[in-house]
């Protein structure tokens, strides 16, 4: 095997893995969100400062390089965060934050818009740039609306809109 395709073990110290890409959309967060991505942050720092002190293998090695770039990407996250202040937001409308209660001839759901590193469909929190989102952005309740899905398009109704305290 040819010398150029083989890794030397002290070839990956100091390594730098290449940047985690940033989304081209604006970062938007809930307060809630922001403060998950500074804990993010703040127990990132510890582990890379731990992986520093013992960094004698190349599994260690990896993982600081690993810690590192994530680092990068959460610390630009973080620079880039534009916190939203609910109490601001309109209540007659839904807007980001908004947690909305819909129903469809699937039942009844509730969603909360957050920003992309706060969302977790596990947990009803749906990125503001989602296709379900984007359906919703500026309905009132009563209204209808067209989610636009890979399973095929869904009408819902906005049954209630609220604004939960993110404090």
């Amino acid at each position: 095997m040819s010398r150029s395709f083989v890794k030397d073990a002290d070839e990956s110290v100091g390594e730098r893995l290449p940047d985690i890409p940033l989304s081209e959309h604006p970062n938007y967060v809930t307060p809630r969100g922001l403060a998950q991505l500074r804990t993010r942050l703040v127990a990132l720092r510890e582990r890379r400062d731990a992986l520093r002190l013992s960094t004698d293998t190349l599994p260690q090695q990896r993982e600081l390089a690993e810690v590192e770039r994530e680092l990068r990407w959460l610390n630009a996250r973080v620079g880039s965060a534009i916190e939203v202040d609910l109490a601001q937001q309109p209540r007659d409308r839904v807007a980001f934050g908004a947690r909305v209660t819909v129903d469809s001839d699937e039942g009844e759901a509730s969603y909360r818009l957050v920003g992309e590193d706060e969302a977790d469909v596990e947990h009803g929190l749906v990125s503001y740039v989602s296709p379900l989102a984007i359906a919703l952005l500026g309905a009132r309740v009563g209204e209808e609306v067209v989610w636009q899905r890979p399973a095929g398009d869904l009408s819902i109704e906005v049954i209630r809109i609220e604004y939960p305290d993110d404090a």
